[in-house]
């Protein structure tokens, strides 16, 4: 018996399979197709596209504001009533969601780049959809309750610009090899043009954009101010109870030069320290005075308040994640803390000549001390001793009867005013948060002898950013973090940066010219088919059925006894091999 020699030899393509298989859920080979993707596809393809971007950016948004993640989580806290570390599900949603998507983005450039026809899977769609939706959701409810946080993206770009830059340029580079060989493969002039158009509007784009990129670490390092003091605020609350006794003398081991706290009144007139309005969340009131803790904390006397343990929640709560990294010793100490008093703070601070600034809250309007806060403050300062020039005073209320009282405090303010307004009012020092002051202001302030403090730094990189801008000064919960930053993190002449700027351009633009010059060479006498169409092709047109039955036959027969040549495969679907006309019907 003679056998026949199959017409095709197929070769398995399990990393085309894979490629295929699980973006579209089209495993074999007959399911996959070399055709012009639908519009339909398109169109998802564009919202897959969208969902990554946009993903991209609230990923990089939730990476950069990593220095605010206890403001954010204290936002939470008076929302709700209940402390918990809410970045957490938002940072394990943002992973994932990013991750999917960027995975299927992957898989969709690898059928562009084999010439297959897109066609992403139902499920897919759906998961993709759940993506967008989220991520629009974060997006509008973080732009209803933490607004003013969407100012870290511009601020964080003046560190990660230059070399986020490099990677884009490198991204759109390797993308050349794809879009090179759909230029060479295309028939249609028009869409030779119109890719080539876009891709070339987005390489220039990115060659020109160092022209736009501002940093404050781009600059003489000749010119470079001296290291901005670090003021500890509410003492080093990652690595102690925040606004007690301990976390100060923590944060003055860290080699703070000043302390910053937050000041409220008990009833009987008494400045102690508590940054919220009841006493839930830093003490054991739920224990001692079940029927109060939900109490402003200035309807309490000093007597109660010296009963509460203000140290036990921290251990357990854990805010920061640092607990695990506490001796016992020090754990000790956490778990015998209580309430402090502004006189305690002062006395510390006089002891070690530190700097001491603190936000007074006034008390509410049926509260004892609600007409003498400020006195009774005033009193405080006066009785702990410490020297007047140490202390930086920032309410407004009744600031010239202040000055006139005690004329040696450093008038500071909270709200942001131009130097010649602050000048007026005899203030030399402003409080703001990071945001509130750009590099050109910053200088501003410099030139006119006003000493700016900006609050609250924590990540290294902010902190160089605004070491390079000249602030004297910033306020932070994360000191032990700051004392490892000895110099900027970068710093680079402008000169440099124009020459690594320029280099990366030439080379990116000869490695586009030869990968286009490559693929053109390539491609050149091949012409754009599917090895499977040669044979199945027929002047009369089949239906999908037929047709994929015949491919699963003329790929999965085996030629044995009793099995026909692949000729009767084509005799028995209707074509004849040998003519390549239909037979007729």
């Amino acid at each position: 018996m003679v056998k026949h020699q199959p017409l095709q030899v197929y070769e398995r393509q399990l990393c085309l399979s894979c490629i295929t298989g699980i973006y579209g859920c089209r495993w074999k080979r007959y399911q996959r197709s070399h055709d012009d993707t639908t519009k339909w596809e398109l169109l998802w393809s564009l919202i897959l596209l969208f969902t990554f971007c946009l993903l991209l950016v609230w990923f990089y948004f939730w990476w950069e504001a990593h220095n605010d993640y206890n403001e954010f989580n204290w936002f939470l806290y008076n929302r709700s009533g209940q402390w918990s570390d809410g970045t957490v599900p938002i940072l394990a949603t943002t992973a994932a969601g990013f991750t999917y998507i960027a995975f299927l983005m992957v898989l969709a450039l690898c059928h562009i780049a084999l010439g297959q026809q897109l066609n992403l899977h139902w499920l897919h769609k759906i998961g993709v959809t759940a993506a967008l939706l989220t991520t629009v959701v974060g997006v509008i409810s973080v732009n209803q309750t933490w607004g003013q946080e969407w100012d870290v993206i511009p601020i964080s770009l003046q560190a990660t610009g230059p070399f986020l830059h490099i990677g884009a340029l490198a991204a759109v580079t390797a993308l050349s090899w794809i879009v090179a060989g759909q230029v060479a493969r295309a028939e249609k002039t028009r869409f030779q043009v119109v890719v080539m158009l876009l891709y070339l509007s987005v390489l220039l784009g990115l060659y020109v954009v160092p022209l736009y990129i501002t940093s404050p670490c781009i600059m003489d390092p000749t010119s470079l101010k001296q290291r901005p003091d670090v003021i500890g605020h509410q003492g080093a609350p990652m690595l102690a109870p925040e606004n007690t006794l301990w976390s100060f003398q923590r944060a003055l081991q860290m080699n703070v030069t000043g302390l910053e706290a937050d000041v409220t009144i008990s009833v009987d007139g008494v400045p102690f320290l508590m940054r919220d309005r009841t006493l839930r969340r830093t003490t054991d009131v739920g224990r001692v005075f079940p029927d109060r803790q939900m109490e402003d904390a200035s309807s309490f006397n000093w007597t109660d308040l010296q009963q509460l343990n203000a140290g036990q929640w921290f251990l357990k709560e854990d805010p920061f994640w640092t607990v695990q990294t506490l001796s016992p010793r020090e754990k000790h100490h956490i778990a015998n803390q209580s309430v402090c008093s502004l006189e305690q703070l002062l006395k510390l601070a006089s002891f070690h000549n530190s700097t001491v600034v603190f936000r007074l809250r006034r008390p509410p309007s049926e509260h004892p001390c609600y007409h003498s806060w400020i006195n009774d403050t005033l009193q405080a300062v006066q009785q702990s001793g410490v020297p007047q020039s140490l202390v930086m005073w920032t309410p407004d209320e009744h600031r010239a009867q202040v000055r006139q009282m005690e004329p040696g405090l450093i008038q500071t303010s909270v709200e942001k005013q131009g130097p010649q307004s602050l000048h007026q009012q005899g203030i030399s020092r402003l409080l703001l948060r990071y945001n509130q002051a750009s590099p050109q202001e910053i200088r501003n302030f410099s030139e006119s002898n006003i000493n700016l403090t900006l609050h609250t730094i924590n990540e290294p990189w902010l902190y160089s950013v605004l070491w390079c801008s000249g602030v004297s000064s910033v306020s932070s919960e994360a000191s032990h973090i700051l004392k490892k930053v000895p110099y900027p993190i970068w710093l680079m002449r402008p000169d440099e940066y124009c020459l690594m700027w320029v280099s990366a351009d030439l080379i990116s633009f000869a490695v586009v010219i030869g990968i286009f010059i490559f693929q053109k060479y390539r491609m050149s006498g091949m012409r754009s088919y599917n090895p499977e169409q040669i044979m199945l092709s027929a002047a009369v047109r089949r239906s999908s059925r037929d047709l994929n039955v015949m491919k699963e036959k003329l790929i999965f027969s085996e030629v044995g006894n009793g099995v026909g040549g692949a000729e009767e495969l084509y005799v028995d679907n209707g074509y004849d091999y040998y003519t390549n006309q239909g037979i007729s019907q």
